[in-house]
């Protein structure tokens, strides 16, 4: 039930955070900035009290004099739920959890939030939708993709019918060795907590073609290897023996690899001040043992209403970007990306790290020399019979082209705005594309096609209810 403030205006919604690592950033600089006026942060929850700490003192800065938050551990969740009485929980914490928090707060009368990806498995899917359906509450998932002005600009040429019915789809996607290479040093390497590349990546990538083509996934097969990353192939390419961490390590400086957690204010406060607590080390070497994920993946996959999809994913090009090719009946639309075109040896994780940048940062955020190659997009539209076009793609100011700002207003000013191209999505959206990453994992250790339907868990929304009396 919404409350009202003295005014007679709605008072602010409450939200509290579980999960306080790099994730939690965008949500708590909009409930204490850009949309406080809407929104109160309430809690956070965490098992590392260091990680939270980081949090107080953006809060601290914000509310000078307040009481600091009230701050939970993960076994006490319940008890913040009960106790700070939150409308919404947002859940930003290592995703092997999302399940088990997302779906407690569900039940227990919350809103949630949750960060991609909804979960990393068939289970946690089926957790979450009988959450959803005995609770009744509302479950958005942050696809912020879909808010780019790039993406969305495909999504409305589709809907306009420019190339008629859609019928196969080909995704190209090329992470480098900054990027790309990050899932390799921190937890998203061990596919247990993660779902490898194929969930916690690919699920933006898998769930912007289900929202492009307006299409429920059906069949699945995929191939994946670790064939760049880790100890093995290291050894094999002559690289000799690698330190555990890059902090400390002799040969850090003159290491591209190398992530200097200490020159960067964020990850210092965030990772490395905080390790003493709980054992977590940011800054793994990528060529150490341990790395259960693929590196080098391939997708097929079918639509249950027809079109084809083919997808790839590279975590350690030379430059990074995406290019889609979308063919339909009356034509076809090209879209190509490059987000960052070189990452040169004098930009090295830890010279470029070292100084501003965090790894996680968004390859826009920084731009190195490009060569031959050029940051950008462009969007080609060509009908058949008719010459090609390009379609301008305006971009609004900070993160994805603007698309970040449209996404906060929907999560924390939900109505506020229209949304004829549906960029808002819900739980079944995330359970779409979770069970394709699901499936591409299944297909990998059986070397079979992996019907989505086997898996047990909802694909399209309920049936609605018979009205009363009628029994035809």
């Amino acid at each position: 039930m919404t409350t009202t403030a003295p005014s007679g205006t709605p008072a602010p919604r409450r939200y509290a955070i579980v999960g306080t690592g790099h994730r939690a950033e965008m949500y708590v600089a909009a409930l204490l900035g850009t949309h406080a006026d809407v929104g109160r942060l309430v809690a956070l929850c965490d098992p590392n009290t260091t990680r939270m700490a980081y949090y107080q003192r953006q809060f601290a800065a914000a509310h000078p004099g307040a009481a600091p938050l009230p701050a939970y551990a993960p076994q006490d969740f319940d008890a913040m739920l009960a106790t700070e009485r939150p409308d919404t929980v947002i859940v930003a914490s290592v995703d092997h959890t999302h399940a088990e928090y997302v779906s407690r707060a569900l039940r227990a009368g919350h809103d949630v939030i949750t960060e991609k990806p909804l979960t990393i498995d068939a289970a946690g899917c089926a957790t979450i939708a009988d959450a959803v359906t005995d609770s009744g509450r509302d479950l958005v998932v942050t696809f912020n993709y879909r808010y780019s002005p790039r993406n969305s600009a495909v999504r409305r040429l589709i809907a306009e019918g420019a190339i008629g019915t859609v019928t196969s789809v080909h995704f190209e996607w090329v992470l480098d060795s900054v990027h790309g290479a990050d899932y390799f040093r921190r937890w998203h390497r061990d596919k247990s907590l993660s779902g490898g590349l194929f969930v916690h990546k690919a699920t933006h990538h898998f769930d912007l073609v289900n929202w492009w083509v307006g299409a429920v996934p059906e069949t699945v097969f995929a191939l994946g290897d670790l064939r760049f990353y880790g100890d093995v192939n290291a050894r094999e390419r002559g690289l000799g023996e690698r330190p555990a961490r890059s902090t400390g390590a002799p040969d850090a400086d003159g290491d591209p690899f190398a992530l200097d957690l200490a020159g960067n204010d964020r990850l210092r406060q965030l990772y490395l001040e905080a390790e003493a607590e709980d054992g977590y080390i940011r800054d793994q070497d990528v060529f150490s043992p341990g790395i259960t994920i693929e590196d080098n993946m391939a997708l097929l996959l079918r639509y249950a209403d027809g079109p084809m999809l083919s997808y790839s994913l590279n975590a350690h090009g030379p430059w990074e970007g995406y290019r889609v090719s979308i063919n339909g009946t009356e034509g076809r639309i090209e879209l190509s990306v490059v987000e960052r075109a070189a990452v040169l040896a004098a930009d090295g994780v830890i010279a470029r790290f070292g100084t501003a940048v965090d790894p996680s940062a968004t390859p826009e955020e920084v731009q190195p020399a490009s060569g031959a190659r050029t940051e950008g997009t462009e969007l080609v539209l060509q009908r058949r019979w008719e010459a090609a076009q390009r379609i301008d793609v305006p971009e609004g100011p900070g993160a994805h082209g603007g698309g970040d700002a449209l996404l906060l207003d929907d999560l924390f000013r939900p109505g506020t705005r229209p949304d004829p191209l549906g960029q808002a999505a819900g739980w079944l959206d995330g359970v779409r594309s979770v069970l394709v990453g699901a499936a591409a994992n299944q297909s990998l250790t059986t070397g079979q096609v992996v019907h989505l339907a086997d898996f047990g868990v909802p694909l399209r929304p309920a049936p609605a209810a018979a009205p009363a009396g009628n029994t035809r």
